[in-house]
Order: structure tokens, then C-alpha cells, then sequence
């Protein structure tokens, strides 16, 4: 018999279980797949710690569960890693930040073992998940985005302000380059 909470799960209950993972799944960028064996409590709090404050939601999962959860769905690639003691860790948006966390947590506590990663359909080794972590995430993405989206109208208005003939030299500039 399974159990959740210490309490034997129903027909039922195992269906409902599956239904909600398979939703909460649905529409994540990633998925990373670890293995806690011979963790302490205290570094499974830090992990889960550390993943909080960057809004990664992280679950012990019950093998059988998930891998009925993810069959017929993006995520079925996943499935043969479903083994042993398995814990998903993903953000709704970001893909990246789970995987930063983790990698980085692992070289503290070597006790944490990736055994898989997901993302756009394609299943990651660690190694893929190491490179995944390097990339820059959502939110560094957008302030990027800000930068430059904002940083032309400043440059403008401060040609503007030094005086007309900053802006006269600046078209006397752009038409030279035109010309050439």
C-alpha cells in the first residue's frame, strides 16, 4: 500500500494525486529530477530553503504516481528516471533558476545527485543541466531587455539637453556615415 502523510492512499486518492501532478507539470519550462538519499535533515531544510527564495517549488514524489502522471504529456521522456528516491524541483516561469540552485547546492552537499532534467521537450543529463545553469534567468533576461529598450530614448534626451549644437554634430555625424 502507498502511503502519503502516513496514511494508506485509495484508488481514488492515487488519482487524484496523479491528476494534480500531471496538472502542476502541464506547463513548466523545466523539470529537474534529484535523488536526496543520505541527506540530513538539516541540509534537506537548507535546500529547500534556498529554493524558496528563488520560488522553485520542490517535491518528494511518489515514483509510480508521476510516471502514470507524465505519460501521454511532454514530459514522458522523464519517465524511465522515475527510480528510487526522486524529488522534482521546477519554477512556473523560469527555467533556469531551478537548475542554479541545485548545481550550486550540490557542490556544497555532493549528497544531492541530479539524475535528470527536462526542458522544451528534450530530456538533459547533468551535464546539460550544468550549462542550463550558466544561462542568465528570466529576470536577468528582462532587466537586459529594459536596458536597452530604455537606454536609446536616455541617450536621445541627452543630446537634446546638451545644447543644439551636440545635436547638430550628431547629424552632421549620421549624414557623413550615410554619405560614405
Amino acid at each position: 500500500m502507498e502511503r502519503k502523510g502516513g496514511l494508506a492512499l485509495n484508488r481514488t486518492e492515487k488519482t487524484g494525486e496523479i491528476d494534480r501532478l500531471r496538472d502542476t507539470l502541464q506547463g513548466v519550462p523545466a523539470v529537474l529530477l534529484t535523488d536526496f538519499r543520505g541527506m540530513t535533515v538539516e541540509e534537506s531544510s537548507a535546500l529547500r530553503r534556498a529554493l524558496r527564495a528563488e520560488n522553485v517549488q520542490y517535491e518528494v514524489v511518489k515514483n509510480t504516481l508521476v510516471r502514470k502522471a507524465v505519460v501521454g504529456t511532454r514530459l514522458e521522456g522523464l519517465a524511465p528516471h522515475f527510480k528510487g528516491n526522486t524529488a522534482i524541483a521546477f519554477h512556473p516561469e523560469d527555467p533556469v533558476a531551478p537548475a542554479r540552485v541545485i548545481t550550486k547546492f550540490m557542490k556544497e552537499n555532493p549528497k544531492l545527485v541530479l539524475k535528470a532534467g527536462w526542458l522544451d521537450g528534450r530530456v538533459l543529463d547533468a551535464s546539460g543541466v550544468q550549462a542550463l545553469a550558466t544561462l542568465p534567468g528570466k529576470q536577468e533576461l528582462r532587466s537586459r531587455l529594459l536596458s536597452v529598450v530604455i537606454g536609446v530614448p536616455t541617450a536621445f534626451v541627452r543630446v537634446l539637453t546638451a545644447g543644439p549644437s551636440a545635436f547638430v554634430r550628431v547629424l552632421e555625424a549620421r549624414r557623413q556615415q550615410l554619405g560614405e
